[in-house]
């Protein structure tokens, strides 16, 4: 066992991969003269198992992978190691051989070249970004040196290195008065200063990046208290569960907690004691309740946490990749978040299908939707800016939603339906209750397979040898689920029309008043301007009280998209007129 002078535990190595020793000693079933070392890779799919090896565990893992470690002989030579500057001069200083100077009749001539190439990527000097991630770097070097050779840096990326000791990290800052940004990223220290007051050697630092350290969070919180400036902080995929503690770090504006495994924003409550955080990323966490809840005897669900309540200066939530699948946990946002007016809420399982009632589902489209409309304070959604018409066209459609919704239930049960839509009143001061029209007793149930289906008859109006006109229908039942470019694929099969080529149009059935009864025919407030081309034909009809106006039958083109044939037209039975549509001259 010569060589376990070497190595010791907690030694940070390279054997082609980074990693940190756990054991050191021999395994069963491998000689007993043998000594082994016990490797925790950085990368946890580089090993064979967690530190168990046939039943006997040999060591813990910081990683809860089972496929993180291996054992490896000790005899084994490791890369080698390189202090800051050797790694800031083997990526950033073309070194190469001394070049004497070229005389000709005792004049200095000049190569140009290669010696003017070194002389240029030698001027460390003036380096502001440095990027020396996963160069092996286990110390800063001889004191002095840095300050001596790069000392302008501003940005600074020490990510995936080997240092054991974050002093090592400390020596390298305290060189650099101008360093603003460090990234630590991956590094697996196994010694934190965590009783070390704010230091003077990362005061000037504003951004701090220490994803994929596998420290706990009590063991983050000492160790982000020692940089007094600090404004930004990254700390994702460090697999925690919850917030234990405070962090003392009064002056932070903006904090990423990516891919880490929180499930409720309850887990999240000590974070609402920052003051100034104005941006919170907790994008690819579990999220799904705003707090945890158990079930108690009586079978009903309780919150075993309260609440948390954030500053009114969060402005932007990054909810995404969550597992938020209740619109409950929208409306309750605010609260939450009283301040904020920019949220993602994307690839989440509430705009994969989850409707607003047991028996409807909802697309990607409509999520949006309602969740604009839920949010009354919101200005963007998805990095998406909330116009005064999308927010008038959310509110509505969702105030429609909920009158559909009404209609399913009897009228003393109305009250649990409008109860859980928080803006339901509000809404109906700005735009009137929704109108509520009950099914019947022979009306269709929603849940068959007759309920979604729509009944379309589609016909084409043509002439005969004679120039006679006639129409050829065709009548056929089609999933509302179909989206339009497979309908007019359907339809371009029963009238023999290449698909592209058809126009639809709808015929609803419905007329709108052209001019009031009491109004002048030559009025003009009749003019459509709306999205949908229609087109129109004008009849004069007895309205009520006698009194004679003209009306337009409603008719509406169905336009080439990938929307669902539901979504653009209305009931269970449909007319569509089908035409071949006209050139760029027509």
């Amino acid at each position: 066992m010569a060589f376990s002078q070497k190595y010791h535990v907690g030694q940070r190595v390279s054997f082609d991969s980074l990693g940190t020793i756990r054991y050191i000693g021999p395994v069963d079933g491998a000689g007993a003269e043998k000594e082994w070392l016990g490797i925790e890779w950085d990368n946890s799919e580089r090993g064979k198992h967690n530190g168990v090896l046939k039943g006997k565990r040999y060591f813990t893992c910081l990683s809860s992978s089972e496929t993180t470690a291996s054992f490896i002989r000790s005899n084994r030579v490791s890369d080698l190691e390189r202090t800051f500057i050797e790694a800031v001069h083997e990526k950033y200083a073309t070194t190469g051989p001394a070049i004497k100077p070229i005389k000709i009749s005792s004049k200095v001539a000049e190569e140009v070249g290669f010696d003017k190439i070194w002389k240029e990527q030698s001027q460390l000097a003036e380096l502001k970004i440095v990027l020396v991630d996963g160069l092996r770097i286990n110390r800063a070097g001889e004191p002095g040196s840095i300050r001596n050779t790069c000392p302008k840096i501003v940005e600074l990326d020490l990510s995936r290195n080997l240092f054991e000791d974050v002093q090592d990290v400390v020596d390298i800052c305290g060189e650099l008065d101008d360093l603003k940004s460090l990234k630590l990223n991956g590094n697996r220290f196994t010694a934190i200063n965590t009783d070390q007051e704010a230091r003077n050697e990362f005061s000037g630092i504003r951004h701090l990046e220490i994803d994929e350290m596998l420290i706990s969070f009590e063991v983050l919180s000492e160790f982000a208290r020692q940089f007094s400036s600090l404004q930004t902080l990254a700390a994702s995929s460090n697999f925690w569960t919850s917030i234990p503690c405070a962090l003392k770090t009064i002056h932070l504006t903006s904090l990423t907690m990516e891919y880490n495994k929180f499930t409720s924003l309850a887990d999240l409550s000590y974070l609402a004691l920052l003051p100034l955080l104005e941006n919170l990323h907790l994008k690819g966490n579990d999220i799904s309740d705003i707090t945890p809840s158990k079930v108690i005897d009586s079978g009903e669900q309780t919150s075993t946490k309260e609440s948390p309540v954030f500053g009114s200066k969060l402005r932007y939530v990054d909810l995404s990749y969550n597992s938020i699948n209740t619109w409950s946990f929208v409306d309750s946002l605010p609260s939450v978040f009283p301040g904020m007016t920019a949220l993602r809420l994307s690839h989440n399982p509430i705009y994969g299908g989850i409707g607003m009632s047991k028996s409807s589902s909802t697309s990607i489209e409509e999520g949006y939707m309602f969740t604009v409309a839920r949010l009354k304070n919101l200005k963007v959604l998805n990095f998406s800016t909330i116009t005064i018409a999308d927010r008038t066209n959310a509110e509505m459609f969702y105030l429609s939603r909920i009158g559909k919704e009404i209609a399913e239930v009897s009228e003393d049960e109305e009250g649990s339906v409008t109860r859980r839509h928080k803006r339901y009143e509000e809404l109906c001061e700005i735009y009137g209750a929704p109108t509520v029209v009950r099914r019947g007793k022979d009306a269709i149930n929603p849940d068959s397979l007759e309920a979604r289906l729509i009944t379309f008859t589609f016909f084409k109006p043509t002439s005969n040898h004679d120039g006679k006109e006639e129409t050829i229908t065709h009548t056929r039942q089609i999933p509302k689920s179909f989206d339009i470019y497979r309908v007019k694929g359907l339809v371009g099969r029963m009238f023999g029309m290449p698909p592209l080529d058809i126009r639809l149009t709808w015929e609803t059935g419905q007329w709108d008043p052209v001019a009031g009864y009491e109004e002048n025919e030559d009025s003009s407030d009749d003019e459509w301007d709306g999205a949908v081309e229609e087109k129109s034909t004008e009849v004069e009809v007895e309205g009520p009280g006698g009194k004679r106006g003209k009306w337009m039958e409603r008719e509406v083109e169905i336009e080439d998209s990938t929307r669902q044939v539901g979504f653009c037209v209305d009931g269970s039975e449909a007319r569509v007129r089908v035409e071949a549509r006209k050139g760029p001259s027509g």
